[in-house]
């Protein structure tokens, strides 16, 4: 069973949520908050899987409430809820740890599949819409830090270039005409060289570093 908690200072989008997922047998929702500090407390007393996280809310916003699960190590799996896709405070979350982000006004089946998405591991890379929030707000700053994407092999590095595309496993394989177990390893390792917690981690820091730049797609 999926556990979730919904954090949003609506009490209608909470309501319609919990609606929708109330009815799929493998999730259940675990609490609710109505803002960022609640959602801390609740997140450490019903420790859910993932956190539906509105961006916008008093108190506490979205993205410190995910920074601050970040810090703490908590396992629950953070999707940002906004309104508009291009939206830097999108980016801060991504930034801070969210595993993803979803509009509020997705379908039913995008949200549940986000959801299960999410509780797997998996980060949530909406191709089209996640690469282009990141290459227009991650700039290369000035203590930039290249270092660690040396450590890579070149193979690893064509991965992340391709990760950074927003290509799946699966495309990444027929791209480098590999088996998707091997990608899988490649990515795994390209990971724990970056010390990033996932893709969308890794493409921040690609972008931020200067590897990856906008409009290019590599380095």
């Amino acid at each position: 069973m999926i556990r979730v908690l919904i954090a949003d200072d609506q009490t209608l989008v909470r309501t319609g949520f919990r609606l929708i997922l109330d009815l799929e047998q493998d999730i259940a929702v675990v609490g609710e908050a109505a803002d960022g500090a609640e959602c801390l407390r609740r997140v450490g007393r019903e420790d859910p899987d993932v956190v539906l996280m509105d961006v916008r809310m008093p108190v506490l916003d979205g993205i410190e409430a995910t920074r601050r699960l970040t810090d703490a190590g908590s396992r629950a799996r953070v999707l940002v809820l906004t309104t508009f896709d291009l939206d830097e405070y999108v980016f801060d979350a991504l930034r801070a740890g969210a595993a993803g982000f979803l509009l509020k006004d997705a379908p039913r089946e995008q949200l549940v599949s986000a959801i299960r998405q999410a509780a797997a591991g998996d980060a949530l890379l909406a191709p089209s819409i996640t690469r282009r929030l990141i290459e227009r707000f991650a700039r290369p700053g000035a203590d930039a830090q290249f270092a660690p994407f040396e450590a890579l092999s070149a193979r690893e590095r064509e991965v992340l270039t391709l990760v950074g595309r927003g290509l799946s496993n699966a495309e990444i394989a027929r791209e480098l005409f590999l088996g998707d177990a091997t990608v899988k390893t490649h990515i795994a390792r390209m990971l724990a060289k970056l010390g990033a917690r996932d893709r969308i981690q890794a493409i921040v820091m690609a972008y931020e570093s200067g590897f990856l730049r906008p409009g290019s797609g590599g380095s």
